[in-house]
């Protein structure tokens, strides 16, 4: 007879496989349709506000890898935080201007750009920005993330434009902003000046020379040694380049220095590298003549090796020991540090290089050369004047464009800049990261704090055409600059009403009406200034733009979340502008995560092939194991990605949702109003699990608190595979399959699936986003906690259900378990038993273990799962001498009685009753009340 249909097996309609690929854009579709984020705003009215202010990506491609992984990191936020009881608003935005997408529409066109006028390449980047803000947001909203797409923040937006100029104007109005002709990071190809943020270093060879600068003025006087000597001076450099530039010397004044001779020539460097250098120039036989106070250089004059003109000796804290002479070739106009020594003796920041990177007619014979081309040549002039003394090849760190990735030169132009002493600008900002931010990982307050504390001013202004232009005005007649406070308001208006381009569609007339006038001198011909802002001040500025603009939004936010180069991009910025406009940090606390690279530590890159788009992950696996990707990962560090690493995520998703559906099925005919069962009336494993979810529900509200998003997966995970599959699950199915539907024992042990999954699942929620919306579709009672997961609140832990004594207890038990399985298994492996349920198990122990193992053997033989369970004083043969229990011996054998036929246990009462020989005495009963025999029969 089949006693199949006497069973309670799980039923539910809830898939064994998850087809996320498919299922996934169904779900999307739902919550577009119900309007979800929109309901999440009405149901949080009121509540306290956590605003995770969005960074800007760059609308000029598809997402890889980074993009998505910091887009989902920021989701479990906004989630999580939502679910704990915040109104959690999230405004996505996308950065517009500058060069990464104006850098591919002139790309795009070719030859053709040169023919196009300035608004038509404007036009055409609005357009081209357009186009990947609709892919790139159908990709977000692809990985599941929450958020107001249908209006997002625009850096192009007419609004935001217009607060760009307006904050703009503040800080030209306070006196922070100014012109001036100084060095910066000069690209030749893109023919624009660059900020700190946009350049990357990469590893390049150069050519470095040691060249000797001949001393005109006579130390003779102060060194007898040297009187009536041909005395030089000798710089090492790496940018042969600069040398028709130079303009001084540079000595430390804290240095020791040494003159040198050899064959009749004297040549003065640092003491401590003569050596070194003497040796490669392949001198032999060189001998030191007398030592040299740096301080008597100061002011020498030497003839430059190339040109009809003089350099100085001058003194500079900078100049070390690290490598070259001790003397340094010092070019103002091509140089941080050389502006800076130049600015102090007086010496003009000479740079004779265009915008092209070519040498002008200043620099003859080498005017139309390439400034990298011509090294070679200007090493060849120098040899052929008798100043070259070496050259090597040497493998260095160098800047290069962040767009087009060739190397960028210094070179002194006029450019705006924003200063970092006025207003004491620096001093607050450094003040603002140590004292009123919270930086996660916390050497973050360091990272940030060190660059701001050595930045130089920053250079706002770009030779551009795609962006917001800098607003200011040149009279023609007295050649100030003027912008006054009525004029910034006009300028303000028309980019609200027009956007940036009305600064370039209409006269200075049209958008100042009667204020076209200059202030100073009264006259009427006013200039527009040509230069662009900064794509960093755009994305700077929208703290004010958003955060202060956006109904649903405050300032300053409570997070902002990038990756780490931020500290130096957006993190950096957005302090610069809100520290100059408001005087306080536009966040209260920072987050920062690594990078993405490949199993092995590799950056991705399309070189090495190791490169994976996020489309082919959600295509193959779905968005969800992506997902479970960014919660698994310590995104503190930098963050591997690898198919075998996916492929051991998509097995760990698979055990969440094969234990969240067998507890499903095991509540298809639960109602949580009519059959939960009071903790009070429960056994002590049911309480345990109580407990123990409680601990769980702790762990995760934590992790979730305190951003360790992978100690939330871990947490979840283990929950799964120890507690649940591997311990309580697998004891239970007795319970459930078994006893009669309605046993007060059956309904607490779903009464404690039901607590278990509800708390689960929206412990999940915020990471396995669809997943966790699937399983509330189906979990008794779940739409009274609201209509979709993520309108349900997180779970509260419980202090009524924490129980230590018990835990403690359970403790030893299954340590007990835990011996015996390791027992269980060597009779298997023996074939003296199949499964547990054919064994018989003998546990022999003294003292205080045996009272134990006596007093709780009912319960040792259920999570044991053994059909009987004997107490010995001793065993002669055990299978097992417990290691880890001492005082344990285990003896496993066969049993002796008869198989249930519907439980599988073998009991005595097997086959003693008349009318159901086949069934033990508590299947029988259960058989007689649902009123089966008689149909089995």
């Amino acid at each position: 007879m089949d006693y199949k249909n006497t069973l309670n097996l799980p039923q539910t309609s809830f898939p064994m496989k998850a087809g996320l690929p498919q299922r996934e854009p169904e779900m999307l579709a739902r919550w577009d349709e119900m309007g979800l984020y929109g309901l999440l705003r009405q149901q949080s009215a009121g509540r306290p506000k956590f605003i995770l202010h969005d960074g800007p990506p760059y609308a000029n491609g598809n997402i890889h890898m980074g993009t998505a992984f910091n887009k989902v990191l920021k989701d479990f936020i906004v989630k999580s935080r939502q679910m704990a009881g915040f109104d959690a608003v999230y405004v996505p935005g996308w950065d517009c201007h500058g060069l990464p997408i104006e850098y591919q529409v002139t790309k795009n066109l070719g030859d053709e750009a040169c023919h196009k006028s300035q608004i038509d390449i404007r036009r055409r980047c609005r357009k081209y920005a357009e186009k990947y803000i609709d892919i790139q947001r159908d990709e977000f909203v692809r990985l599941g993330v929450l958020g107001d797409w249908p209006d997002p923040y625009l850096t192009m937006k007419y609004s935001y434009e217009a607060a760009i100029a307006r904050e703009f104007c503040r800080i030209y109005a306070g006196g922070g902003v100014y012109r001036s002709k100084k060095p910066v990071h000069w690209c030749m190809d893109c023919r624009t000046a660059l900020a700190e943020a946009e350049v990357e270093y990469h590893d390049h060879k150069s050519k470095s020379i040691f060249v000797a600068f001949r001393l005109v003025d006579d130390l003779g006087p102060k060194y007898p040694e040297l009187a009536g000597r041909d005395v030089s001076l000798v710089i090492w450099t790496t940018t042969p380049w600069t040398i028709p530039a130079n303009l001084a010397v540079a000595a430390n004044p804290e240095l020791e220095y040494a003159a040198v001779e050899h064959e009749g020539k004297v040549y003065i460097m640092a003491a401590r590298l003569a050596p070194l250098n003497m040796e490669a120039f392949g001198f032999q036989g060189w001998r030191t003549l007398c030592a040299v106070d740096p301080l008597d250089l100061e002011g020498k004059k030497a003839k430059h090796p190339l040109y009809d003109r003089l350099s100085v000796g001058v003194l500079a804290d900078y100049v070390t020991l690290e490598a070259g002479t001790g003397l340094v070739h010092t070019a103002p106009g091509h140089g941080r540090e050389d502006y800076d020594t130049g600015r102090r003796y007086g010496l003009e920041p000479f740079a004779p290089v265009d915008d092209d990177g070519r040498f002008t007619a200043e620099a003859a014979p080498f005017e139309g050369q390439n400034v990298f081309e011509a090294n070679e040549a200007i090493i060849a002039a120098l040899r052929e004047a008798g100043a070259l003394l070496a050259v090597e090849e040497i493998s260095h760190s160098y800047p290069c464009c962040w767009r087009c990735k060739q190397p960028v030169i210094f070179r002194a132009t006029p450019q705006w800049f924003i200063s970092m002493e006025e207003n004491d600008l620096r001093a607050r900002s450094l003040k603002a990261i140590q004292n009123d931010v919270r930086w996660v990982p916390a050497w973050g307050r360091e990272r940030i704090h060190g660059m701001i504390e050595n930045r130089p001013d920053w250079c706002i202004s770009r030779q551009r055409s795609w962006g917001v232009p800098i607003t200011v005005f040149r009279c023609q007649g007295c050649g100030e600059t003027v912008l006054t406070p009525e004029m910034a308001q006009k300028v303000v208006a028309a980019f609200e009403a027009e956007g940036a381009d009305a600064w370039f569609t209409r006269s200075v007339a049209e958008i100042l009406g009667e204020l076209a006038v200059c202030p100073i001198c009264g006259g009427h011909d006013l200039a527009k200034d040509n230069d662009i802002l900064d794509v960093w001040f755009d994305s700077g500025c929208s703290q004010a733009a958003v955060l202060e603009a956006h109904p649903q939004l405050t300032w300053p936010a409570d997070m902002y979340l990038e990756g780490s180069d931020q500290h130096r991009g957006w993190f950096h910025s957005s302090l610069l502008c809100a520290m100059a406009t408001r005087g306080a940090a536009p966040y209260r606390q920072v987050l920062t995560h690594g990078f993405v690279v490949d199993g092995d530590g590799r950056k991705m890159s399309k070189s090495l092939g190791n490169v994976i788009a996020p489309q082919k992950v959600i295509d193959q696996y779905g968005a969800e194991i992506l997902r479970l990707w960014v919660a698994a990962e310590d995104y503190t560090v930098d963050i591997r990605l690898s198919n075998d690493i996916l492929k051991q995520l998509a097995e760990a998703y698979r055990r969440i949702r094969n234990t969240m559906r067998f507890m499903l099925g095991n509540l298809h005919d639960f109602d949580p109003q009519a059959h939960a069962v009071a903790p009070d009336q429960m056994g002590q494993m049911d309480r345990l699990m109580l407990h123990r979810l409680q601990e769980l529900i702790g762990r995760v509200r934590k992790g979730y608190e305190d951003f360790a998003f992978h100690a939330c997966f871990h947490g979840l995970h283990n929950y799964c595979v120890v507690d649940l599959s591997g311990f309580y699950l697998d004891v239970l199915k007795d319970r459930l399959y078994t006893c009669a539907p309605d046993d007060p024992a059956r309904r607490a042990a779903q009464t404690v699936l039901y607590h278990t999954l509800s708390a689960m699942v929206r412990l999940a929620a915020p990471i396995l986003s669809f997943t966790a919306e699937e399983v509330w579709d189906y979990l008794p009672g779940a739409k009274d906690m609201g209509q979709s997961v993520h309108m349900a609140a997180l779970p509260q832990v419980e202090a009524a259900l924490l129980d230590a004594e018990l835990a403690g207890r359970w403790a030893r038990l299954l340590e007990l378990r835990g011996a015996v399985n390791k027992a269980m298994d060597l009779a298997r492996k023996d074939k003296i038993v199949g499964n547990s349920l054919e064994a018989k198990l003998t546990l022999a122990a003294e003292g205080d273990l045996a009272d134990f193992i006596a007093e709780n053997a009912a319960v040792l033989q259920e999570i044991t799962m053994v059909s009987q369970l004997e107490l010995a004083p001793a065993l002669a043969n055990p299978t097992l001498k417990s290691e880890e229990t001492p005082g344990l011996l285990i003896g496993v054998t066969p049993s002796g009685h008869q198989k249930c036929a519907r439980c599988w246990t073998r009991l005595e009462s097997v086959g003693q009753l008349p009318d159901l020989p086949e069934l033990c005495e508590r299947c029988a009963a259960v058989v007689r009340q649902v009123g089966l025999a008689a149909d089995g029969a």
